[in-house]
């Protein structure tokens, strides 16, 4: 066991930091201060052709129930702090109720920073995401994780689950400018106008 752990903890430099340069992974990001000195950071990123407010309509209908993937629902884009997002299905990594996480703070168009309602598991879990504009036409969207523990003995056990938070996000990195890139292109530009109007609503 103890040597699996060596093996994970000395590989994580390939993973920890998917696709994010060594500029963004040191950037000071809007949530970070609600888990100080954390045990875990990691910070993941992808370039998105298609305009910030296409971008933040789909990410603020994130979770189950809360929208289509493939079209924009003008009743779940007003998120608010405290509102409840699942994230994840139940089951989901072992979880009955699947992963509850609490918008903890939001600046529409900017970035999403949740909270994990979890703290039997953990004593702090933060997901922040985060929009940086290029152009009209293009987006920097990143995710940072941010993860305090409570025991020495848990960090261990979060160096072997590193690898799958990682590959997790960087799922959802990937399939999410997949579902925008596929909408920005077959939506007319009065549509995608629309769209801004409703986000800034």
């Amino acid at each position: 066991m103890l040597a699996l752990g060596a093996v994970l903890y000395a590989a994580r430099q390939y993973y920890r930091n998917w696709g994010a340069t060594k500029e963004e992974c040191v950037l000071h990001l809007p949530g970070d201060a609600l888990v100080g000195d954390p045990v875990v950071q990691a910070t993941e990123a992808v370039y998105i052709d298609s305009p910030p407010s296409t971008v933040w309509a789909l990410l603020a209908q994130m979770g189950q129930d809360r929208g289509d993937a493939e079209r924009i629902r003008p009743e779940s884009q007003h998120l608010e702090v405290g509102d409840v997002l699942y994230p994840a299905p139940m089951g989901w990594m072992g979880l009955k109720r699947g992963l509850r996480m609490c918008v903890a703070e939001i600046e529409p168009e900017k970035y999403i920073v949740l909270r994990a309602m979890r703290p039997g598991l953990l004593r702090d879990a933060l997901w922040s995401i985060h929009v940086l504009p290029h152009w009209e036409d293009r987006v920097r969207l990143l995710v940072r994780v941010r993860i305090g523990l409570r025991h020495p003995g848990e960090v261990l056990a979060m160096e072997m689950a590193r690898p799958l938070v990682a590959l997790t996000t960087r799922t959802f990195l990937i399939e999410f400018k997949h579902r925008v890139e596929r909408l920005s292109s077959t939506q007319s530009p009065p549509v995608l106008r629309a769209v801004k109007d409703v986000v800034q609503q």
